[in-house]
């Protein structure tokens, strides 16, 4: 017979005398990553590889704080590396519509975005003196009246040509006009000049008629006389607005000697203002002033001053714009208008240079975002454009901002489905993201990491704030730590359970006004946060209690046991039993699913069945055809039934059903086998336990009560104290089977006998009783056989074939 196993093999404590430590504050710090080889590892060499493609992604559980792993991790390995340049957007004079970037040193860009600012102030005052001074008057002046001479002189040397031929240059409201002149040097009157000769009046028409030629010769160089006059000023007004911005940009030149980008700009400043000077002398000029002083200004992007090392940008909301970066607009008179300076920065912009962590989940939950991040890791560059403009959806004119070239690290985080799935199906994912940095679920628990872990229960209690705890207060969180591996030779890695934990403790030695967090503290915080989680779990058991759902658990009956389940609703699970029932009669070898008939099976219960059926045949029908007609149900089950877990039910309570045996009710049963009897784990065993010790509890005490679990599932047991204290008084008893004839001699109190060589069972075993029912049920099928045959054969030939049927069966048997 299996013996039930003591209090020691179900729950593995912790000595407090394993610490030599009083409280966690004398412990040092310890790296979170420590107990995480694989993922460690492949961090380092993911963040040292600087090969394209050689990205990171990081695998795990929600609950391991991958983003504090990974943050604490990036931000010590940034530390030493150097800083990126800063990142900004000039004007470009050449085409408005595609600004051009500039790399600047660390701390840099926000130097220059003063100086230029300096520069606009400055020039805003200095040129209008310039324009408006003396020295610029008095020679525009001396231009005008220079060239006013110039015009003068050409008319008056027709007009003193005019005067030696006696004829007169006279000024009027619609120009000039000739007129011969008198003796009083006044014009002639008509009638004086109709006395004169004919041949005088011919030599003065003659004579007016050169000087109009020569007049109108005058008259034409004018206007090229006001082109070199505008050429003049142009030339002066050039002159005098290089005299005010020479020296402070001579000033800019110098101090930026050494940064092209710069240069190009200051460069492209000076020929943009001689080009638009006129902008600074007329009363309205196409351009003001102030639009080119604009022009001056860099659109700082991003600013690394005061950062020290390689910037570690964390990405919360991972857009296409929160990625790359957007181009604002403004409304002006209800048109919407951009310039340079309304670039906005992405993350990508700001952790060129480092590390970009983002959330796998958030990043494809978000339209073109995954694409998006893509197209920039492959083409090595940022390009800011809208979702729209990407995708060509949009035709209206914007900004093509120069592409920013790109060097960074990207860190996924996410579930192992995400990464698998990628893998799968996205065939440009394993180029882009080669190194995958895989955490550990659990931690192995022995003499040198159980310190290990005390010193980091003290690291997240110091991050948080937290009291320190004892040396019984980290032996109750390493003992938690076990029940939530559900293996007492684990210890979870699962950080925020831990963290969570570790807070409400603190939160009830805060209660107690202790200085120090203990194992009541621990306890209270494991048993409060059940008991917020309980509520279905209590209405599940009360329907039990009650007698609403019918599981018995005492006498012993035909066909029927207590299987055991697991409830899981969020991160919260609780065990309870299932009634399991079985019938068998003779029939062809079916044994029916009731559950998946009627489709509330899934596939591994399907496949647990169909495994349970073929193990009866082999034990009890080797030779002959396995004449039964079974069926199995799991009682009051409303939901889909899943999972292996209850054929070890399902086969003992088949054989009850075959035997007419009956079964005790006061024990509970959990495990797989496979096809030749052996008994395997399955999960939630504590669950399984403790839910079948609560019922049994409030039906009336579990003296005499127990659960059936595989050997291979004794290490994975870490029960609550009051199942332990039932087992330490000898009322409640775990068994540990490794094979289905254990859990039926248990079940039924029958011996189940071993076959012998010639494939016989001991007489009055279990067993043989359940080759002898089978052998029953063979013959019953076979004599219904031999009937139906005799039936079609009297039918064929006219006859009643009751009459011959002992006939035929001795025929048969003969």
């Amino acid at each position: 017979m299996v013996k039930a196993l003591d209090v020691t093999q179900v729950y593995r404590a912790c000595p407090e005398d394993a610490f030599d430590f009083e409280v966690t504050s004398e412990l040092e710090s310890l790296d979170m990553l420590s107990g995480h080889a694989h993922a460690r590892d492949a961090l380092d060499f993911g963040t040292s590889m600087r090969s394209d493609g050689f990205n990171l992604f990081v695998l795990g559980h929600p609950g391991h704080g991958k983003h504090q792993l990974v943050g604490r991790f990036l931000a010590e390995r940034s530390r030493g590396e150097a800083t990126p340049p800063d990142i900004a957007y000039r004007y470009n004079f050449d085409d408005p519509a595609q600004p051009l970037h500039l790399l600047l040193p660390t701390g840099m860009g926000r130097v220059l975005r003063a100086d230029l600012e300096q520069l606009a102030e400055e020039l805003r005052s200095a040129i209008p003196a310039v324009f408006e001074g003396d020295e610029y008057q008095n020679r525009l002046h001396e231009l005008k009246q220079a060239m006013g001479e110039r015009q003068r002189d050409a008319i008056e040397a027709v007009r003193r040509e005019a005067r030696e031929h006696d004829i007169l240059l006279l000024s009027t409201p619609n120009g000039f006009t000739f007129a011969p002149a008198g003796d009083d040097e006044r014009m002639m009157p008509p009638e004086e000049y109709e006395q004169l000769d004919r041949d005088d009046r011919e030599r003065i028409e003659g004579t007016v008629q050169v000087l109009q030629k020569k007049l109108a010769q005058a008259i034409r160089h004018m206007p090229r006389l006001a082109k070199q006059l505008r050429e003049q000023i142009s030339a002066l007004n050039g002159e005098m607005l290089q005299s005010a911005i020479d020296a402070p940009l001579a000033e800019l030149e110098e101090r930026y000697a050494d940064y092209d980008g710069v240069l190009d700009h200051l460069r492209a400043i000076r020929e943009a203002m001689a080009l638009h000077v006129d902008s600074f002398i007329a009363d309205e000029p196409e351009m003001p002033p102030e639009a080119i002083f604009n022009r001056f200004a860099i659109n700082l992007l991003v600013d690394h001053t005061g950062c020290e090392g390689a910037p570690v940008v964390y990405l919360d909301l991972p857009t296409h714009q929160h990625l790359v970066g957007r181009i604002e607009h403004h409304v002006h008179n209800g048109t919407l208008l951009t310039d340079y300076s309304l670039i906005r920065a992405g993350g990508l912009h700001r952790a060129n240079g480092g590390y970009l962590v983002v959330d796998v989940r958030a990043i494809l939950m978000h339209a073109g975002a995954w694409e998006t991040l893509k197209r920039v890791l492959r083409a090595g560059e940022i390009r800011t454009e809208s979702l729209e403009q990407a995708y060509g959806l949009i035709s209206t004119t914007t900004l093509e901002p120069e592409p920013i070239p790109l060097d960074l690290k990207v860190v996924l985080l996410g579930e192992r489905l995400f990464y698998y799935l990628l893998c799968e199906h996205d065939p440009d994912f394993l180029e882009l993201f080669k190194v995958q940095a895989d955490l550990e679920d659990e931690l192995e628990r022995n003499h040198g990491n159980q310190p290990l872990y005390a010193r980091m229960v003290a690291t997240l209690a110091r991050e948080s704030a937290l009291r320190p705890l004892d040396r019984s207060g980290v032996a109750a969180v390493i003992e938690r730590a076990s029940r939530l591996a559900d293996d007492q030779g684990k210890l979870t890695a699962r950080h925020r359970a831990l963290s969570d934990l570790l807070e409400e403790a603190d939160h009830w030695a805060e209660r107690d006004d202790a200085k120090v967090v203990s194992r009541r503290h621990v306890e209270k915080a494991v048993a409060q946060q059940l008991w917020r989680a309980s509520r279905i779990h209590e209405r599940s058991h009360e329907a039990i209690a009650r007698g609403t759902v019918a599981i018995q658990l005492e006498g012993a009956v035909v066909g029927q046991v207590n299987g055991l389940s697991v409830m899981s609703l969020g991160d919260y699970a609780f065990g309870q039993p299932t009634r399991i029932t079985a019938t068998a009669r003779p029939g062809p070898g079916h044994v029916v699913d009731i559950e998946r008939e009627a489709r509330l099976g899934g596939r591994i219960h399907s496949k647990a069945v169909m495994i349970l059926s073929r193990c009866l045949a082999s034990r009890y029908a080797p030779d002959t055809p396995l004449s039964l007609s079974a069926s199995l149900a799991f009682e009051q089950s409303y939901g889909g039934i899943e999972g292996d877990s209850a054929s070890v039910a399902e086969a003992c309570v088949l054989i009850s059903a075959i035997a007419r045996v009956g079964i005790d009710q006061r024990l509970a049963v959990t495990g797989s086998i496979d096809q030749h009897g052996r008994v395997q784990a399955v999960g939630g065993v504590n669950e399984k336990i403790e839910g079948f010790f609560d019922i049994c509890q409030a039906r009336g005490g579990v003296k005499g009560h127990g659960v059936l679990l595989p050997a291979t599932n004794v290490e994975h047991l870490m029960l609550k104290r009051e199942v332990r204290d039932a087992i330490t008084a000898g009322d409640f008893s775990v068994y540990a089977i490794e094979h289905l004839d254990q859990a039926l001699a248990l079940l039924t109190g029958l011996t189940p006998g071993e076959r012998d060589s010639e494939g016989h069972y001991p007489a009055g075993s279990l067993n043989a009783r359940v080759a002898e029912r089978l052998e029953a049920f063979h013959q019953a099928v076979k004599q219904s056989r031999i009937k139906e045959n005799g039936k079609e054969s009297d039918k064929a030939n006219g006859k009643d074939g009751d009459a011959d049927s002992v006939d035929e069966e001795h025929s048969d048997d003969h």
